[in-house]
């Protein structure tokens, strides 16, 4: 993989490399080559016929997602200069609890040269029941979801369970705790249950939050970085104080009860404590069956995919999903598969599924009722589709389910 493409993925620039490209481009371009190349400087207003180093370094620097060589420059310098010194503003760091939705982070965190303690909460908040319970009885709810959905052993969820309650239980008002989160509802959700479960404010809390990276042509999370930028990512962290907490308390309730109409309230507002939080909860909103189709967004999108593209396996309708269709990607993989099993196997399904080995390599398609239902000629809450849950909003079509609008108003369907 050339590394400009490859920088796209994991953020780390080879400038080396890019500078060698530059030189290999400038002297195709001076010898009547690289049309498609030529063209990019016509339209950016470098007509030639002769160019020189700086153009075609300013055009691989725009293609990388930079505005100039400089900038680019700039960039790669910072994230070389934070791998080189990786305590330049970690002092004190080994007694920080360093928390993430995953461990998608732990050993790039390690490598690049931190020593605090890691705790991951990899519930995922996004699917499945997450009812207002008290704690004794919302960790069973949730263990009973996970093992059923990813056919996961009632042992090994124990044990995660446990882990995680007892990081949660321990934090008080001497930690010192740094939350690393994306935008999506995933790790959201992750931030606020977090949060709404400290019983005070500790001593230290900041969070490193971010959406997008220089040079990353489509950012997922975190852990596609590679290890120096996780240095870079450092000193940008923030503090968080009680206006965050008090925020995060009040969206983890209105995201756990029955009704989503606090939900979707705090969904149409601006929050500058948690600046992400906003976009998060209005994209998992549009969980919630769609007024017109009775399709969740993810489903409406899934649908889409094989109505454009035909008959694809279920891996590829995936990576399709994430790195070009989903506004916020926060699916993984045996999620998305979860996701698709009361499509297959409803009393009257909207997709059919092939053979093959694994899921991933089985061909999808829509079925008729799959294709009206996406032309808005039918609407999925008419055919039983099974109960499912968003948040503690229980969607079952014969007890009257909440829907919502594409601009986020909700409303139950009588």
């Amino acid at each position: 993989m050339p590394a400009i493409h490859a920088s796209r993925h994991h953020g780390l620039l080879d400038l080396a490399d890019l500078r060698k490209r530059a030189k290999r481009l400038l002297k195709a371009l001076n010898n009547g080559e690289a049309e498609d190349a030529r063209a990019q400087l016509r339209l950016l207003g470098l007509t030639g016929p002769h160019y020189r180093l700086a153009d075609t370094q300013w055009l691989l620097a725009r293609e990388t997602g930079f505005a100039s060589w400089p900038k680019l420059k700039a960039h790669a310098d910072a994230v070389a200069f934070a791998a080189r010194h990786p305590n330049f503003t970690a002092d004190g760091e080994a007694t920080v609890q360093h928390w993430r939705c995953g461990n998608d982070i732990a050993h790039s965190l390690r490598t690049v040269g931190f020593n605090g303690a890691f705790h991951m909460f990899d519930d995922p908040m996004v699917m499945g029941p997450v009812p207002a319970l008290p704690e004794d009885e919302y960790w069973p709810v949730r263990a009973a979801y996970t093992q059923q959905a990813f056919n996961l052993g009632a042992q090994d969820v124990e044990q995660r369970q446990a882990k995680q309650r007892a990081a949660l239980a321990q934090l008080n008002a001497d930690s010192e705790v740094v939350l690393w989160c994306e935008g999506d509802a995933y790790d959201q959700l992750f931030l606020i249950r977090v949060l709404a479960s400290l019983p005070c404010l500790p001593r230290r809390l900041e969070l490193i939050e971010i959406t997008e990276v220089p040079g990353v042509e489509r950012f997922i999370g975190i852990g596609q970085l590679a290890p120096d930028l996780l240095a870079w990512l450092w000193p940008q962290r923030r503090p968080l104080g009680p206006d965050a907490l008090a925020l995060a308390k009040q969206a983890w309730a209105a995201y756990t009860a029955p009704d989503p109409s606090a939900w979707a309230a705090l969904a149409a507002q601006e929050h500058p404590s948690l600046p992400q939080l906003s976009a998060a909860l209005a994209r998992q909103l549009q969980e919630l069956p769609g007024a017109k189709d009775g399709l969740s967004l993810t489903e409406r999108l899934l649908l889409r995919i094989l109505a454009q593209k035909g008959e694809r396996p279920a891996g590829r309708v995936f990576a399709q999903l994430m790195m070009h269709d989903e506004p916020l990607p926060y699916l993984g993989d045996l999620m998305f598969h979860v996701l698709l099993q009361p499509l297959i196997h409803a009393p009257h399904p909207l997709l059919l599924e092939g053979s093959g080995e694994g899921w991933a390599q089985r061909p999808l398609r829509l079925t008729a009722l799959g294709e009206s239902v996406l032309d808005g000629q039918a609407n999925w809450l008419d055919q039983a589709p099974p109960p499912r849950w968003v948040g503690g909003v229980v969607i079952d079509a014969e007890q009257a389910p909440w829907v919502v609008s594409e601009r986020g108003e909700v409303w139950q369907r009588r």
